[in-house]
């Protein structure tokens, strides 16, 4: 298939995968891909190059919950690692799903998934105060034992028990940038940077090594649009347009709105960490690094929300 002009980056969120009082089953994350999917065919049909992200919260959880369970019969896996595999894992559904919902259109694109590094400043102040979840949940005396075994920072959750907590950098480049983007301009729909990537370091002499902590999947989208050129971000959430006083008897949703407006918001707190906050913040980096529009809104109302017909534009 020809395609032509920027790329589209399309952001998918984690009701994409999995959805609240799922158990994470197989079958259960391949019925809401697909259904994503089916909801986003008109953006696979269309002619312009294609890359999907997506988050890998839920997985990499189990799957260091499942880790946990065995670790007196079987060894830990580095974070690195587990990033790698549920990359891998949730790339060959959405490849797969995308693949025949291409066929199903009569449309051949191949589609791909590149397990994903994104380099990381070492000096980033996250590193000094890691804030970031993982993992299980601990005794006191658990958490004691595994600080001086393994140099893990763990801190109390909420009463529920000690949790390990890692660094959240913030992403700097993409490293396997030239060839998302030479995929994505040949007519493959690309699949990358799944759970916001790997995180990594450059030594002096070029050499990448892998460091303990997670990126935050949507700084992670805006830098990988930056990095292949694209000039939309397409972010998709659980709502169909961001609203202010979200919650409130005068909530009121946003059709359109600035990067100044939207920081203003930001500074009245509008938007919580723990939701949609990251979104903005990674449309506002996108947006300050010369990108030209991002698009927030629902999977279903994707067409719709970029023929300009719903959901929230948000421009320089």
């Amino acid at each position: 298939m020809n395609v032509a002009g920027p790329p589209l980056i399309v952001a998918l969120g984690g009701n994409a995968i999995l959805r609240v009082g799922e158990r994470g089953l197989v079958r259960e994350q391949y019925a809401n891909i697909e259904r994503t999917c089916r909801d986003l065919q008109p953006l696979l049909v269309a002619d312009y190059p294609l890359l999907f992200t997506h988050g890998n919260g839920p997985q990499i959880g189990n799957l260091m919950l499942s880790l946990e369970a065995t670790r007196d019969q079987f060894p830990l896996l580095p974070m690195d690692v587990c990033g790698a595999m549920t990359q891998g894992s949730i790339g060959y559904m959405v490849q797969r799903t995308l693949t025949n919902c291409l066929n199903d259109a009569g449309t051949h694109r191949p589609v791909v998934t590149v397990v994903t590094q994104v380099a990381v400043d070492p000096r980033d102040d996250a590193f000094w105060r890691p804030t970031k979840p993982v993992g299980p949940y601990y005794t006191a005396e658990q958490a004691a034992a595994l600080g001086r075994e393994s140099g893990w920072t763990m801190v109390e959750d909420a009463g529920r028990g000690h949790r390990r907590v890692v660094a959240s950098p913030d992403p700097v480049e993409i490293v396997e940038r030239h060839m998302i983007r030479t995929l994505a301009l040949s007519g493959a729909i690309v699949i990358c940077a799944g759970g916001g990537g790997i995180p990594v370091i450059r030594s002096g002499d070029g050499t990448l090594v892998p460091i303990e902590g997670v990126i935050d999947k949507d700084l992670a989208s805006a830098r990988l649009a930056l990095d292949v050129g694209a000039q939309r971000l397409l972010i998709l959430t659980s709502v169909e347009q961001v609203a202010v006083n979200w919650g409130k008897a005068d909530q009121r949703p946003v059709p359109r709105a600035t990067a100044a407006e939207m920081k203003a918001w930001v500074e009245e707190k509008q938007f919580p960490e723990g939701s949609m906050g990251p979104k903005i913040q990674a449309a506002l980096h996108f947006l300050g690094g010369g990108g030209h529009e991002v698009i927030v809104t629902l999977p279903e109302t994707a067409a719709a929300a970029l023929a300009g017909r719903t959901g929230t534009r948000i421009i320089p």
